[in-house]
């Protein structure tokens, strides 16, 4: 019933990816578990240095002998603006005042030139270390970087929040697209549409895309259980990505705190911000959120405003304040639960026969 193009490219048995969250949430136990248990375990490495990359593929491989794969972000030009960096500051200084944080005087700010060299280092250490499997976010790499990781047999997924973008990711030479739909968690992954016009609800995008492209689509936004999957793939889609269904996992390297605001939250309680990072994302509304709602427009793009407010993330996760911790969800909390990966991955195989065969 499962089984498809999708399952067959990634050699996986269950037409599920755990999606590749990046900030410590894809620890080698829970990308190990997943794959182990029949889907596709995915590194989130967005933020990670090449050393920590390789250490990471490593470690997950004396766990697994199943696939895996690993998620990078692709670097977007941006500036740095001395007058933006200056009014954030400014506008984080109450927040900083409130945790007792004092303002620094310098702070890393990078450059598009760094963020780039990091990019293809990280590619780098992709290919060197035979990663079957490489996903990308915030848009999709150069011809160059495409032919050399295919001629290393590594497969492509693109990610897409439109048709015009799962086209470009087709017409790149892309293996699989993964279609966002404005109902996932995170950050938004549109690189050609703006944020408006890439917020389109799952079950609107998945057909559409299947009806203008010819390789295998991927759903993501919501989706927690057996239900989501076979909804995807009545509308066309070969598999599922999921991300909050696994990050409340008991593998998963999120904070306790973060876990406990997904699993007590409802869902009208994400709402879509670029206050913590420049790009915007859906997370559990919080005190950051609403304090900083009015002045979004004005914060420099990401990674700028994700390196501004990093002390703030980090220390109130050290000090179990999620008041202003970035709470990453997709817009289904109320069907999370405290689980170990395999009972996960069992529940939703189960729930989707059932629905297949009417029970």
């Amino acid at each position: 019933m499962l089984n498809n193009n999708m399952t067959e490219l990634l050699k996986i048995e269950y037409p599920i990816i755990q999606a590749p969250m990046a900030g410590g949430v894809t620890t080698s136990k829970l990308v190990a578990e997943v794959s182990n248990s029949g889907g596709l375990g995915m590194i989130g490495a967005g933020y990670m240095t090449p050393i920590q990359i390789r250490e990471q593929i490593q470690e997950i491989k004396q766990l697994t002998s199943n696939p895996f794969g690993i998620n990078l972000f692709v670097p977007n030009d941006f500036n740095v603006m001395e007058n933006q960096i200056k009014l954030s500051n400014q506008i984080l200084h109450p927040i900083r005042q409130q945790l007792n944080l004092h303002q620094k005087d310098s702070l890393e700010i990078p450059n598009f030139n760094e963020v780039f060299a990091i990019f293809m280092e990280q590619i780098k250490v992709v290919m060197e270390e035979n990663v079957p499997i490489c996903s990308f976010t915030f848009g999709i790499p150069s011809k160059e970087v495409i032919a050399e990781l295919k001629q290393a047999n590594i497969l492509l997924i693109g990610t897409a929040t439109t048709v015009r973008e799962a086209v470009e990711n087709e017409i790149a030479g892309i293996d699989l697209v993964v279609v966002q739909g404005s109902e996932a968690g995170g950050h938004r992954g549109n690189f050609i549409d703006g944020n408006e016009e890439s917020l389109v609800g799952l079950m609107s995008l998945i057909p559409q895309v299947v009806d203008n492209v010819n390789i295998p689509v991927i759903s993501a936004g919501g989706i927690m259980d057996g239900r989501g999957l076979m909804a995807s793939i009545c509308l066309g889609a070969q598999g599922v990505q999921m991300g909050t269904a696994f990050l409340t996992c008991v593998e998963s390297g999120a904070h306790q705190v973060y876990k406990e605001a997904i699993l007590n939250a409802n869902e009208d309680q994400t709402v879509l911000t670029r206050s913590f990072s420049g790009k915007w994302a859906r997370g559990i509304k919080n005190k950051f959120i609403l304090e900083l709602q009015k002045n979004e427009e004005f914060l420099p793009d990401f990674p700028i405003q994700n390196a501004l407010t990093q002390e703030i993330r980090k220390f109130s996760a050290a000090h179990n304040n999620q008041e202003f911790m970035s709470l990453w969800s997709g817009q289904s909390p109320r069907l999370a639960k405290s689980q170990t990966v395999e009972s996960l991955i069992k529940s939703i195989i189960a729930e989707a026969q059932k629905l297949y065969l009417g029970i």
